[in-house]
């Protein structure tokens, strides 16, 4: 199979924290693959490694993404720009600007395709505009297009920030923690929105998840991380209590998720109703 992303080697230290240690992986196109592990394992930075805004510590490593390096020898690629036009990245915490609409938001995810004096003033086509209205339809918020990003629920402005992914047409998407700060029916809303862009539009999807059930749900490979290290790397049905045991520690298992897991799993089933309301928004020209 063709290799989406290649890491070979990858180390990151902060002072006297090793935040990644010799990690080598390889995802191949059109995999949903989870990243789980406590926090501080290495999940956010490894992500922030393939997108090329971090850099590992390590000679003799690389990272290649569709056969392009992002970096090798701890030096980041001179056309990380050009690269990174096709890594679509959601982070937990949104990354929308308050002040502007959901559609101007999503439009951001253009500016890679047209010219600088035209994104600085936010100038867009009509074509570029319906493009984005089509992704936010996709993600069922075209009622919101014109609406502050501030006033939405983090359920509402974690799916706008998909659809600016969408409208990326990135052919990776990485996903930082992105149900982490969001309610049962949200999250599952928008593990569902990735499946969908995994399935849909073919795009290889790396999510990083606290939630084991979500991730044992939507993904069917599971990556682990340990104090920087892979632990575990395989299909979900190969995940064990043992696993999620030396992952977490004692106080995880505490909680009985050991029993409960797969049947957590079952109630994501359902279709996904998604917690938008359908109320008139007000168009401003």
């Amino acid at each position: 199979m063709q290799a989406a992303v290649e890491l070979k080697n990858i180390s990151k230290n902060y002072k006297e924290t090793k935040a990644l240690n010799g990690v080598s992986l390889t995802i191949n196109v059109g995999e949903m693959v989870s990243l789980i592990g406590a926090s501080g394992s290495g999940k956010s930075t490894l992500l922030r490694h393939i997108s090329g805004l971090e850099r590992s510590n390590t000679d003799d490593s690389y990272i290649k993404v569709h056969g392009k390096t992002v970096q090798e020898n701890g030096k980041i690629a001179y056309d990380i720009r050009k690269i990174r036009s096709g890594i679509g990245f959601i982070f937990q915490q949104f990354n929308l600007v308050g002040r502007l609409s959901v559609l101007v938001n999503v439009l951001v995810g253009m500016l890679h395709k047209i010219p600088v004096w035209r994104s600085v003033l936010r100038l867009f086509t009509g074509k570029e505009k319906e493009y984005a209205r089509d992704a936010l339809k996709r993600v069922d918020m075209e009622e919101k297009a014109f609406q502050r990003s501030s006033t939405l629920s983090g359920g509402q402005q974690q799916r706008a920030a998909i659809a600016r992914a969408i409208v990326q047409n990135a052919d990776i998407v990485l996903a930082d923690e992105p149900i982490a700060s969001l309610d049962p029916e949200s999250a599952r809303n928008v593990m569902s929105l990735l499946a969908r862009i995994n399935d849909e539009d073919e795009a290889t999807v790396v999510v990083s998840l606290h939630q084991v059930h979500y991730a044992l749900k939507f993904c069917k490979r599971i990556i682990a991380l340990k104090k920087g290290r892979v632990v575990f790397d395989g299909p979900c049905e190969e995940v064990t209590a043992e696993l999620l045991h030396e992952i977490y520690g004692s106080k995880f298992a505490e909680t009985g998720i050991f029993e409960d897991l797969k049947d957590i799993t079952k109630l994501l089933d359902t279709e996904p109703s998604f917690d938008g309301t359908k109320e008139k928004v007000e168009v401003i020209a």
